[in-house]
């Protein structure tokens, strides 16, 4: 059975001074499970900004060549280790996540299962459903969901996580989440009914009205920028290829009804960014790479997010105690303090010899957080 924890409500302050009020909001450090931290060399660069926001980061697998056994997930966990930046961080922990394919063996991940943290959490904490084509390395992935009912089984017997990329991909790139809910996912929940699963960055008011309707073990991952930007941002007034994104931005009544789900504090929705990092010339190409990097910031825009829907309360909740709760690790104890404090966005950050564009580049930010030294980029 799925453990599930509590926890104190988030504390929002405001300090009066001769010179200005600041208001200030202290939450618990949250945790973010869906997160792209590559491999070396750019590791490095994405530790930088994801460690100190972050006490765990469910690691996404579909690397080249993808994550597939345990063997791999280990060697790829130190990798990440061997990356992190120096204290005052040391207590961030990877964890780990497994590419499913036709060919999982069902060994696989009982084998997953048996591995711990030395305090007691899963190591592996999940394994991620990539329809094969559907976004960034996922040409391993899953040509048919009935090829994983073997491995399925298993997962629900041992209580992993299935996390999904759910989008067919055929269609109108429109309309292929909704696609994949009465195709695929309908029937997944039918034949497992106590498997549990999670739809990651949803992007539609179809995703977020199925999940309120599905039963308990199954919830859903929200980004940042599918609660700030609708497919306008990324097309009219020419192509903005650093909002591109899978899934693609829909339009605005999809938006406000994520919007909705996250300041909601139901806690079936939950932090999961989906940063993706790719270099600044591969995404201003012909063919430019899917995917937006919003580690450098994620918490300072999902406060903005919250606090313009009057919903700083439902905060914490949604970053750092939902997506613990739902994967059964205990919340963590460590708090994080942001304060009204504007700043400026990098035009660029530097990861290694080449540049990278991030999410608001050259935008000022509301929110800061307390006590974070400001990696500078290039402006």
């Amino acid at each position: 059975t799925c453990k599930t924890n509590m926890v104190k409500k988030p504390r929002i302050e405001d300090s009066n001074n001769d010179a200005a009020m600041t208001e200030t909001i202290t939450i618990r450090r949250p945790d973010d499970f869906h997160h792209h931290c590559r491999d070396q060399p750019i590791t490095e660069s994405v530790l930088k900004h994801a460690v100190p926001r972050f006490a765990r980061c469910m690691m996404m697998p579909n690397l080249v060549p993808p994550v597939t056994t345990v063997k791999l997930a280990l060697e790829y966990k130190e990798r990440i280790m061997a990356s992190m930046p120096p204290e005052p961080h040391a207590k961030f922990q990877p964890l780990m996540t497994l590419y499913l394919t036709d060919n999982t063996d069902p060994e696989e991940i009982r084998k997953a299962c048996a591995l711990k943290n030395d305090d007691g959490t899963p190591t592996v904490i999940g394994c991620k459903y990539y329809p094969s084509g559907a976004t960034t390395n996922s040409a391993f992935g899953v040509t048919d969901y009935k090829n994983l009912f073997p491995v399925l089984e298993v997962m629900q017997e041992l209580c992993m996580m299935l996390c999904i990329h759910s989008e067919v991909t055929h269609g109108d790139i429109f309309d292929r989440e909704p696609a994949f809910i009465d195709e695929i996912m309908k029937p997944i929940v039918a034949k497992f009914p106590k498997l549990k699963i999670v739809m990651e960055h949803i992007s539609t008011k179809d995703a977020a009205d199925y999940v309120l309707s599905a039963p308990d073990n199954l919830k859903a991952s929200i980004t940042p920028q599918h609660l700030m930007y609708n497919r306008n941002h990324l097309l009219v007034g020419g192509i903005k290829p650093h909002l591109y994104c899978l899934p693609i931005l829909k339009a605005e009544v999809h938006r406000l009804a994520l919007v909705k789900a996250a300041t909601s504090g139901n806690p079936k929705f939950f932090l999961g960014t989906d940063s993706a990092p790719h270099l600044t010339h591969k995404k201003e190409s012909a063919c430019g790479c899917a995917g937006v990097f919003s580690a450098h910031a994620a918490i300072e825009f999902y406060t903005q997010i919250f606090e313009e829907e009057g919903k700083l309360d439902k905060l914490e909740d949604f970053c750092s105690s939902y997506g613990a709760d739902h994967y059964g690790i205990p919340r963590n104890t460590e708090t994080i303090t942001l304060e009204k404090k504007p700043w400026k966005v990098p035009a660029k950050y530097q990861f290694g010899e080449h540049p990278l564009t991030p999410l608001q580049a050259g935008e000022e930010l509301a929110w800061s957080i307390v006590g974070l030294e400001k990696i500078s980029g290039i402006e």
